[in-house]
């Protein structure tokens, strides 16, 4: 039994601590991040529906309602990543989040 190799008990306890204070630290940021990420994807999707509207605009030339554009298969989604819906303002065909402070 002199030579068998493996873990002591005190070694696994050292991982098992090391791996809880990673944790620790990374699962905050984690978390904060992901809001940053979905206001930059709400981001993109509007300049996406921007580029849309513009599509619209030359194959039927008016300015689309986002109902419009939603029907006619130019967008997937009337919403944002968070959830935030956006308009079409008909005057001059710009997209704006609804509820963004």
């Amino acid at each position: 039994m002199k030579n068998e190799k493996g873990f002591t008990l005190l070694e696994m306890l050292l991982v098992m601590v090391v791996i809880s204070v990673l944790l620790l630290l990374i699962i905050p940021n984690v978390v904060n991040q992901r809001s940053s990420v979905q206001g930059k994807g709400c981001d993109a999707f509007v300049k996406s529906v921007e580029s849309q509207v513009q599509a619209y605009q030359l194959e039927h030339n008016k300015i689309p309602t986002v109902d419009d554009l939603y029907t006619g298969k130019y967008i997937t989604s009337k919403t944002c990543p968070k959830g935030e819906s956006i308009t079409i303002d008909t005057a001059n065909g710009e997209v704006k989040v609804v509820g963004k402070s």
